[in-house]
């Protein structure tokens, strides 16, 4: 059974929410949330007037990610960082059903319709569409608006995963096996230092203790930090290009360890990051819009 977001209630802010008190707040609440597929989604939008882009963050980001520096138009997954506090705030709330601590973003889908300069007359949107079961869990997708002038320039839908036990895991295990894609051919070979999380939580502002150091990390059962999954698909997109419109799919399926040694990989659409003896951290796609 899946949830629908309830009906919306538009929430206007005056500034970007601060991530630190909400990462908190979230893990505060985490151990009184049950999660389940039919619980109550919560129906606020969140809309953020005019965000405001940073040049030197938004530099920062472009470094640490590969992306060429001083662009007329922003990195395609620069609008996710601008979203993300909108994002914290609604999964970090007492109303939304899932832990924030353990949280998993497994995907996200992104349609840019057109360019997006740093200095657009822009208003964002964010808001929880709904709950969905998961083989492993309870999936929640959260959607990111950005409008220029009442027109929506860049959308995304990103999935995050609260894991617990499912009645059906194994028949929905035995659903879910396909076969696997093809493997693409190696492109580079990357060595993400260790403090990649640190740069990246710097420039974006997502400073989750699991990317920042190996004694933080080990906190949350990690043997040392991992890299943000949004850095693996910038940096992986910053590699690959992306037409003005365009749209990405990315699947993150197992983190990466700081420091590490990757493979990027790509053909045609087609990019992946590998680990050691092929194992794949992200994979995905980009196809003209």
């Amino acid at each position: 059974m899946t949830s629908a977001p309830a009906p919306s209630a538009e929430v206007r802010l005056a500034a970007s929410p601060a991530l630190t008190p909400l990462l908190a707040r979230g893990a505060l609440l985490s151990p009184l949330k049950r999660p389940r597929p039919d619980a109550d989604s919560p129906g606020t939008r969140l809309v953020l007037p005019a965000p405001r882009v940073d040049t030197a963050r938004l530099a920062a980001y472009e470094r640490v990610c590969g992306f060429p520096t001083g662009e007329d138009a922003l990195p395609v997954t620069y609008p996710h960082v601008l979203g993300f506090p909108l994002a914290m705030r609604l999964m970090s709330a007492p109303g939304f059903p899932l832990p924030l601590l353990g949280l998993v973003h497994t995907s996200i889908r992104i349609t840019r319709h057109r360019a997006t300069p740093p200095a657009g007359d822009y208003e964002l949107t964010v808001y929880v569409d709904g709950l969905a079961p998961h083989r492993r869990g309870t999936e929640a997708a959260v959607v990111t608006e950005l409008r220029d002038g009442g027109d929506v320039v860049w959308e995304s839908r990103s999935t995050y995963l609260a894991r617990h036990r499912t009645a059906d895991a194994g028949r929905q295990e035995e659903e879910k096996k396909e076969e696997p894609d093809a493997p693409l051919p190696a492109v580079e070979e990357w060595r993400p230092a260790g403090d990649v999380g640190r740069r990246y939580a710097a420039a974006s502002g997502d400073r989750n203790p699991i990317h920042l150091y190996p004694f933080t990390a080990r906190l949350f059962g990690f043997p040392r930090a991992i890299a943000h999954g949004m850095w693996t698909v910038a940096r992986c997109l910053a590699a690959h290009g992306t037409p003005d419109a365009t749209r990405v799919r990315a699947d993150f399926r197992a983190p990466v360890l700081l420091p590490g040694t990757v493979t990027y990989a790509a053909a045609g659409g087609r990019f992946a990051l590998r680990g050691e003896g092929g194992r794949v951290h992200v994979a995905g796609e980009v196809t003209p819009a």
